[in-house]
């Protein structure tokens, strides 16, 4: 392989965002998430790569999820494969997006369980816990509100969801006073959730308002 094709290779897979979320219920820190976004071509068009890891050990059993999400040109899921570990032991999720339907197969030892859910039209895949999987939602944002529908495979549930651009709006981020683009995904059953971006689009916050949860990009992530 020739010098200038690996400097090319090597800039296709270098992040295009990447930190950690410290996540907290009111002021109590409660867990940590460490995200990263790659890109690369494929099938002649570019895909993204979104890998994430967040880790409950506040309480018992410790809860550990690594979800790794490939999406598509379209901003449509492909595959996910994602390794749970919580109070039902470890076990995997494996995902993949067909014409109108999504199958998910979760293995465990001595187990395989197989579903499908009905996916026609915008899809993301999301997890009331993983909190980075939003920012992929907030792709679909605009001027006017938009129907999406969020498979929440570990959940076991499909929701119809409503994406909303609320414009840039004041906040405050790790107690620092700031002004960030606000997006509103509401119907599921989690409630409300804003995300919120930088001028460059970069996931910089998440909040469940009614969970009284959130999530801040830790200062230099």
């Amino acid at each position: 392989m020739t010098a200038p094709l690996l400097i090319l290779l090597a800039a296709l897979q270098a992040p295009l965002t990447q930190g950690v979320l410290v996540v907290r219920a009111d002021t109590t820190e409660i867990a940590r998430e460490t995200f990263r976004l790659t890109s690369s071509p494929s099938r002649g068009d570019t895909s993204w790569t979104l890998t994430t890891t967040i880790r409950y050990d506040r309480a018992r059993p410790i809860v550990t999820l690594n979800p790794v999400l490939v999406i598509d040109h379209d901003s449509q899921p492909r595959t996910l494969q994602y390794a749970v570990t919580d109070d039902r032991g470890r076990r995997t999720i494996l995902a993949q997006l067909g014409r109108t339907r999504l199958t998910v197969r979760e293995l465990s030892p001595g187990v395989e369980r197989a579903r499908e859910y009905h996916a026609a039209g915008r899809t993301v895949i999301l997890d009331d816990s993983v909190f980075a999987l939003y920012a992929v939602a907030a792709w679909f944002a605009g001027p006017e509100p938009v129907s999406v529908t969020a498979i929440l495979p570990r959940q076991g549930r499909r929701e119809t969801l409503t994406v909303r651009d609320d414009g840039v709006l004041a906040t405050t981020v790790n107690r620092d006073a700031t002004r960030l683009r606000r997006i509103t995904i509401d119907g599921g059953a989690a409630g409300p959730v804003h995300v919120w971006l930088d001028q460059g689009g970069r996931l910089v916050k998440v909040e469940a308002p009614g969970r009284g949860v959130r999530a801040e990009l830790l200062p230099g992530g």
